[in-house]
């Protein structure tokens, strides 16, 4: 009997290591290529607006750690005249910049509230290195939208993303 009951032991031993290995190895829940469906803007009186023009361009990348890399792009970004990046006018630079949200770090994802938390390394807006910023998510199938914090104005960016497949 104690034979056997020490088979069993050492057979559950086998067993459980790879499945505690299998779960510390779980892929972080949103791990994937994401497209940006929209940008937008949220008034108080709940119309909707266009932040990045009428068709936003964007890549939110996330790995099984959740390292994230998220770029958004105004498509209707002026191409610099002088076809220099270090010679544009005040106003190209104004439109790159204004039209561009660049940063990338980690993220975490508490599923109570309903929050992303971003841990952001580096950002195109310098102010937002190493700041953590809460998001509140809803996720519906392959489509992922989030708001960000409301601005001075009032207005609260609101972002859609796809799953690519």
């Amino acid at each position: 009997m104690m034979k056997l009951l020490s088979t069993l032991f050492c057979l559950g031993a086998i067993l459980w290591v790879p499945a505690a290995q299998a779960a510390a190895e779980m892929p972080f829940p949103l791990a994937g290529s994401w497209t940006l469906v929209a940008a937008d803007l949220l008034h108080p009186d709940g119309s909707r607006t266009h932040d990045y023009g009428e068709a936003p361009k964007g890549l939110l990348q996330i790995d099984n750690h959740g390292r994230y890399s998220a770029q958004i792009y105004k498509s209707e970004r002026p191409l610099f005249a002088s076809g220099d990046k270090k010679s544009g006018t005040a106003a190209e630079f104004e439109a790159a910049v204004m039209g561009t949200s660049a940063h990338f770090g980690t993220l975490m994802i508490d599923t109570m509230t309903h929050t992303l938390i971003y841990n952001i390394e580096s950002s195109a807006y310098k102010n937002w290195e190493g700041t953590q910023q809460k998001r509140v998510y809803e996720l519906h199938g392959d489509e992922l939208s989030y708001q960000v914090p409301a601005r001075p104005d009032g207005l609260i960016p609101i972002s859609v993303w796809r799953r690519i497949k």
